[in-house]
Order: C-alpha cells, then sequence, then structure tokens
C-alpha cells in the first residue's frame, strides 16, 4: 500500500505534498518523498521511515517551488531506504508510482545495453529511464509518457514531472486508483480523496488506460493514444471516516476493490521472471534447509485456515513437501508429533491471532522451524518466527477477511515456487510459467470486479435465504469454506461449505427448492464430476448458483445463475474465484441491513482464546 500526491498552483507545493501525505498516513509506509519544481530546477527530499523524518530533512533544507509530487512507500521492490524511496529521478524526470511492472527485468537489460546506470533496486525507476528516453526524440510531456508506457505490462499509477516541463504533471491509471482534484488556479492529484479534502471537494475519478496533463488553470484527459475522454467531476461530501471509505459504503467493499493492488504489492520485488525464481528477503532458507524439511505443518484459523488448504496443494504440488493443515486452536491440545525436520508455518492477517501465536509456540518449543506469514508488520507473530513472510495487503479495517485472503494466496504460491525451485522440483521454465500466471492476477482479478452488477442481481434472490450450501472440489474446496464463512460472517444466514463430493454423504438431504446452492465450478480436472453434482441439485429442486470460466455454455444452461470469473490455472483460481464469492456475500449483506464492517459478537483480531 502507498499513497500518492501531486500538485499544480500558486502555492507552496512541499507543504501541500506533506499534509497530502499525513492524510494517507493510515495505509502504512517505510520511507517518503517528494520532487519540487522551482527556480532551483528539479530537487527531491527523501527519507527513509516515518514521514516526520522527511519533515525534518525539509525543515533543514527546503525546497522551493510551486508544482510537485509525492510519495509514500510501503517496501516491496527494494529494502527499506533513501535510495529505493520514491520519487525516482533520472536525466530530470522525476516519477513515483503505485503497482508493479511486470517485464521490468527486460527493460531494465534493454536499458543497461543502451548504457544507462540505475541508482535504485526498485522497478519504478525504469519508468524514469523510459520517459527520459522517449524526451530525447519529443519535447511533449504527455506523448514522452505515452511512448514509456507502450512498452510497459503491468499494473501502475504513476505520476511524472519533469524539469524542462514546468507547470505540468502528467499521470497515467491502469488498474491502481487515481483521483484528479480540481481547485481555483490550482490543481491536484492523489491515490485516494482523503489528500485533497483540505483543498477542494471536487473531483475526477480516472478510468483504466486514463492518461491526465494536469496544469494550474485546468486539466487535459486522454486515452494512451492521445484520444481525448471525458470524466464526470464529482462533488465530494464525506466525512473524514467516509473519506477513508474512498467513497464505498463499507470498507470491506473498498477492501474488495482494493485486491488487483493489493496482490501487485505482494508480488513487487519477489518474482525473478527470467530465473524462473522468487525472492524473500525476510526467509533465510537455502537449498540445503529446504531438502532437509521433512513435512510442513500449516497452523491458522478461519479464512487463514482456509487459505492454508490452498497453500497445502501448491506446496505439495510444486515443492513436493508433504503438508499438513491445523486448526491451531487444537494443535496445542492434541500431541503432535513435530521435530527439527519440520516447518512450522504460521498464517495470521493481524499477527496477533491468540490461538495461532500459542500453536507456534508449541512448535518452536517441540523443535520446530518456524515461519510467520502476516500483514502487519512488527506483529507478535512476525517478532516470534525464526522467519516472516509478509503479504504487503495493506490495513483491512472490515472484520470479514478480503484482501489478505488473497494475499496469502498469492505469497503461499510464491513460498511454494521458492521450495520447488531450492529443492530441484520446480526448473527454470517452470519457475516462469508459474510467476507469469502470478504477475498477471492483478489484471485478472480487476476483470473479476467487474462483475459486480451480475453478483448484485443474483444476491437480490438470496437475501431471504435461511440456509445455503456451497460446493467445490480440488482447490475450490477451500473456496466453498470461504465463500460461506464470508456469508455467515456478515448476512447471518446459516452457511455451509462441503467438498462437492461429500454432497452425496448427508448434506443432499437438505436439497429443495428454497436452498440455494453455490457450485464452484471452473474447467479444470473435476468440471465433468462437479457439474454431476449440479445436475443432482437440479433434479432435487435446489436452486443453483455457479461460479464458472467465462464462456462456459453448459453450465449456463441448466444453472439458475452464473457468475462468470476469467480463466487460469486451477491452483490459482481460488484466488479469482473469492472475487464472486465476497462481494455475493457482501451484497446479502448489505441488502439484510446488517452491520457489513462490523459483524455481531467478532473482532478483527482475535487476541483471546
Amino acid at each position: 500500500m502507498c499513497g500518492i500526491v501531486g500538485y499544480v498552483g500558486e502555492q507552496d507545493a512541499a507543504r501541500i505534498l506533506v499534509d497530502g501525505l499525513r492524510k494517507l498516513e493510515y495505509r502504512g509506509y517505510d520511507s517518503a518523498g517528494v520532487a519540487v519544481l522551482g527556480r532551483d530546477g528539479l530537487r527531491i527530499a527523501r527519507a527513509k521511515g516515518k514521514l516526520s523524518n522527511l519533515e525534518a530533512r525539509l525543515a533543514a533544507e527546503p525546497l522551493s517551488g510551486s508544482t510537485g509530487i509525492g510519495h509514500t512507500r510501503w517496501a516491496t521492490h527494494g529494502k527499506p531506504s533513501d535510495e529505493n524511496a520514491h520519487p525516482h529521478r533520472y536525466a530530470g524526470v522525476a516519477v513515483v508510482h503505485n503497482g508493479i511492472i511486470e517485464n521490468h527485468l527486460a527493460l531494465r537489460a534493454e536499458l543497461r545495453a543502451q548504457g544507462h546506470v540505475f541508482s535504485s533496486e526498485t522497478d519504478t525507476e525504469i519508468f524514469a529511464h523510459l520517459i527520459a528516453r522517449a524526451l530525447e526524440t519529443t519535447k511533449d510531456l504527455p506523448a514522452a509518457v505515452r511512448a514509456a508506457l507502450a512498452g510497459v505490462r503491468g499494473a501502475y499509477a504513476l505520476v511524472v514531472a519533469s524539469e524542462d516541463h514546468p507547470g505540468e504533471i502528467v499521470a497515467a491509471k491502469n488498474a491502481s486508483p487515481m483521483v484528479i482534484g480540481l481547485g481555483q488556479g490550482e490543481n491536484f492529484i492523489a491515490s485516494d480523496v482523503p489528500a485533497l479534502l483540505a483543498h477542494t471537494r471536487d473531483v475526477i475519478f480516472l478510468e483504466e488506460g486514463d492518461l491526465a496533463v494536469v496544469r494550474r488553470d485546468g486539466v487535459e484527459l486522454t486515452d494512451l493514444q492521445g484520444t481525448p475522454v471525458e470524466r464526470k467531476v464529482q462533488r465530494i461530501d464525506w466525512s473524514p471516516v467516509a473519506a477513508e471509505k474512498g467513497g464505498h459504503r463499507h470498507f470491506m467493499h473498498k477492501e474488495i476493490h482494493e485486491q488487483p493492488r493489493a496482490i501487485a504489492d505482494t508480488l513487487r520485488g519477489r518474482c525473478l521472471l527470467e530465473e524462473g525464481d522468487v525472492v524473500l528477503d525476510d526467509v533465510r532458507l537455502d537449498a540445503k534447509g529446504a531438502a532437509a524439511i521433512s513435512r510442513i505443518v500449516i497452523l491458522a484459523c478461519g479464512t487463514s485456515w482456509h487459505a492454508g488448504l490452498v497453500g497445502k496443494q501448491l506446496v505439495e504440488r510444486l515443492a513436493r513437501i508433504p503438508v499438513e493443515v491445523d486448526l491451531a486452536s487444537e494443535f496445542r491440545y492434541r500431541e503432535p508429533v513435530i521435530d527439527g525436520s519440520v516447518l512450522a508455518l504460521a498464517i495470521s492477517q493481524s499477527g496477533e491471532t491468540s490461538d495461532t501465536l500459542a500453536a507456534l509456540r508449541e512448535a518452536k518449543r517441540l523443535g520446530a522451524r518456524t515461519l510467520a506469514l502476516c500483514n502487519v508488520l512488527g506483529s507478535a507473530i512476525a517478532r516470534e518466527a525464526d522467519d516472516v513472510f509478509y503479504t504487503h495487503a495493506g490495513p483491512e479495517i472490515g472484520v470479514a477477511s478480503t484482501k489478505a485472503f488473497t494475499t496469502q494466496l498469492v505469497s503461499l504460491a510464491l513460498l511454494a515456487i521458492r521450495l520447488g525451485r531450492l529443492r530441484g522440483t520446480l526448473d527454470v521454465e517452470s519457475g516462469r510459467r508459474w510467476l507469469g500466471q502470478l504477475v498477471e492476477l492483478p489484471t485478472v482479478v480487476e476483470e473479476a470486479l467487474r462483475s459486480e452488477q451480475k453478483v448484485l442481481e443474483v444476491a437480490k434472490t438470496m437475501v431471504d435465504a435461511r440456509d445455503v450450501l456451497f460446493l467445490g472440489r480440488g482447490p475450490q474446496m477451500p473456496s466453498a469454506l470461504e465463500g460461506a464463512l464470508k456469508l455467515k460472517e456478515i448476512s447471518y444466514i446459516h452457511a455451509e461449505g462441503y467438498a462437492a463430493g461429500e454432497m452425496k454423504h448427508g448434506p443432499i438431504a437438505l436439497i429443495d427448492k428454497d436452498l440455494p446452492v453455490v457450485v464452484i465450478a471452473p474447467l479444470d480436472a473435476t468440471y465433468e464430476k462437479t457439474v454431476g453434482n449440479i445436475e443432482e441439485v437440479r433434479a432435487r429442486g435446489g436452486r443453483v448458483i455457479a461460479v464458472v470460466t467465462a464462456g462456459d455454455e453448459h453450465v449456463a444452461k441448466i444453472a439458475d445463475h452464473v457468475l462468470e470469473v476469467p480463466g487460469c490455472d486451477p491452483l490459482l483460481a481460488p484466488v479469482v474465484v473469492s472475487i464472486p464469492l465476497q462481494l455475493l456475500a457482501y451484497h446479502v449483506a448489505d441488502l439484510r441491513g446488517t452491520d457489513v464492517d462490523q459483524p455481531r459478537n467478532l473482532a478483527k483480531s482475535v487476541t483471546v482464546e
């Protein structure tokens, strides 16, 4: 999670940028920086650590100017440092960026061959080099940005300033939020509305593929081919709390829609695409250590346990290590067989889950090597584990976990690839293929989110249900469990998830015309058997809501409702199918009028047994 602010006007740009970054402080970051254009040209100030460190640096060495860009960073590509902090500069061009450049290795190699020298470990710096190169043949900054973007694959919210183009900044959006703020004799840009509300209530939300040229006297919007586009100016009347929700009705809804960015942030800096391998800086595991692992025991509760069930299949498939998935709340109350050859992997969004922490301590006491997978920096589980893997989902306010779940799945896939490469069960080409699919997930999830209106229509048919059954096979069995958990957590409708093959062993007795049955049936090795389950439900009068791969005409003919998702590898499909399941739970709960963000009897972090 990172924050962006930009300003063009007549006021002190550095002050406005820092004020805006402070409004984005809730996102969390480990460095911050600003670039200001003034009489002294383009000057940059950056500082590792909290925003106060940047403020101290600016107090000692003020930057004067009325045009600038700023950024807060949560390190995901390159360690936290002054050098890796944004903005990045090259040849008079400064850039700030949220997202991930999927082909950054190839672009970096190409630029180095042309004599470019890089000063950071980040992929973002590549934008500065590409734009500076384009400016050698065109003196038009928007044209140079378009030329640079033409060769880039990935997700981005990008803002650019150039020493040779004072009085304007250029912004572009693809799968990462960006909003323009309209003032009188000044204009603003930010990654989220709270950074703007002290200055203006009139905003324009950029859409996919938009490019904006921001000047003090106006804003020009085009697509990436330079064709002018029009976007509606919206008046913001949110309270400060509503502003943090980004205009969404609930935090949960906002967090569902943040998943493309959260997944991209989790992948950033970890994917070595050319080598077909993964970098996990805080996981000290070499080939010898990986070979010594006899089995992995995953310790988790609730949604994290469901992620662990998918992780089991990923690790066993890619690294060929046996995996057990334990409910952390049960682990201590038996006599687990644990020794020094076991890797105990504790999964927790907060890193403070009491049962999971206790299970981790017990595994450690018995001699296991321990690894934490969590979202909160410096949390208890992260501190006590031997190694830690942060998901970089960013703050999750809604009690029902959404983006924490999908980033856990992505993290487990990265871990499985790394273990497979270390143990020799995954070759370079296979590693490249898996990583190629992972880096496409932000775009795939963005596409899945576009089905929300269809999900809302289905939700309206389920509002009065007393019970709902969720069915899935293979990697989709945990998806069924998670879908049922989300629905029951926030709508208070009784819901159960089952392996589809188990339907005949009891749950089929519940099926009648009043029971909605959600069947997860993407195209995979178990597709035909899952279709058979749909036929069985239909034969008994049940109502079928099917989650299917886009274009599946067969299931569309036999289900009452179909929710389509883009196709991908079955082991990564749980990331994608979770989108309509989360949206379904959200809209059913919202239609029923329950407290979506703070459902009764639940807490965000379970810190007691």
